[in-house]
């Protein structure tokens, strides 16, 4: 659906009396770029369920969607994970994703800090590792504070931790912050802190309902075709999912450099993409 650029005005190739002035022409360029952005958008709301094909708010999910301050695909996210019980780990991977990288890791230290998330890591994909990390740091915080320490020895206790396995302790700090603000907007909204326990499954079932715009299949080369678009990607050598043989992979960033690379990803059946996105996926569309 909308693969195809849309066809742009060519620039002129020389200055007459006769034609337009190059101001004009350029302000014609960007009210074309500007109607573009606008299309797309709309359109992205209304593949996520937000808007009605005359681009009202549908109810109850583009009513929900737009209570929440937050990028509309999280938003959506966040709803789709009710309806998949797992609300607390789309809280967690949600705050992660919208913060900079917890991870660093020191070119002259890199098997140290790869052996030291090696704890954390989910051979599922990075948004299954973001909550791992959360979840790890919420009880060893819980656990120094029970055994009777003040809140601040508490607190450098964790620093000391993070780093010693290459997670910044600022980044954390903000995604704790972060986590309970948009928990905050979800329990106003009644939505219930569900979690699907040791149902992997399930989260990986529901980041695929919520981020199905950014699924990406393997190609013989060992690189990855977005199924929305057709760009071809590399998963970012840095991962743990870097080597992987996965056929279908969902992600969340894209670092454009000499090559594309993508980050934040979890491994995806290929059939759920028709099942749980049909407005996209399936065959009539």
């Amino acid at each position: 659906m909308c693969e195809d650029s849309p066809a742009t005005e060519s620039a002129p190739t020389s200055v007459s009396n006769d034609g337009p002035p190059l101001k004009v022409y350029a302000r014609r360029k960007n009210r074309l770029k500007t109607t573009i952005a606008i299309v797309k958008a709309l359109e992205h709301l209304f593949l996520l369920g937000a808007l009605t094909e005359d681009c009202k708010l549908t109810s109850p999910v583009g009513h929900l969607m737009a209570r929440l301050p937050l990028d509309p695909i999280y938003a959506k996210a966040l709803i789709v994970a009710s309806e998949f019980n797992c609300v607390e780990e789309m809280l967690i991977a949600v705050a992660m994703l919208l913060v900079e990288s917890i991870f660093y890791t020191p070119r002259e230290k890199l098997d140290e800090a790869r052996n030291a998330r090696k704890s954390f890591s989910s051979l599922e994909g990075d948004h299954l590792t973001l909550v791992n990390v959360f979840r790890s740091s919420a009880e060893f915080l819980e656990k120094r504070k029970m055994s009777g320490s003040k809140d601040k020895t508490a607190e450098r206790s964790l620093g000391k931790r993070c780093k010693d396995n290459f997670i910044s302790g600022h980044s954390l700090r903000h995604v704790r912050d972060v986590h309970s603000q948009i928990r905050g907007h979800v329990e106003q909204m009644g939505l219930r802190i569900t979690s699907c326990g040791d149902e992997i499954v399930q989260f990986r079932r529901c980041l695929t309902a919520s981020f199905f715009l950014n699924a990406a299949s393997k190609q013989p080369d060992g690189s990855y075709r977005v199924c929305a678009g057709g760009q071809i990607v590399r998963i970012h050598p840095s991962l743990v999912l870097f080597r992987t043989k996965a056929e279908c992979i969902i992600f969340n960033e894209l670092v454009q450099t000499n090559d594309d690379y993508i980050r934040n990803i979890t491994i995806i059946d290929k059939l759920w993409l028709p099942e749980l996105a049909p407005q996209y996926y399936a065959p009539q569309n």
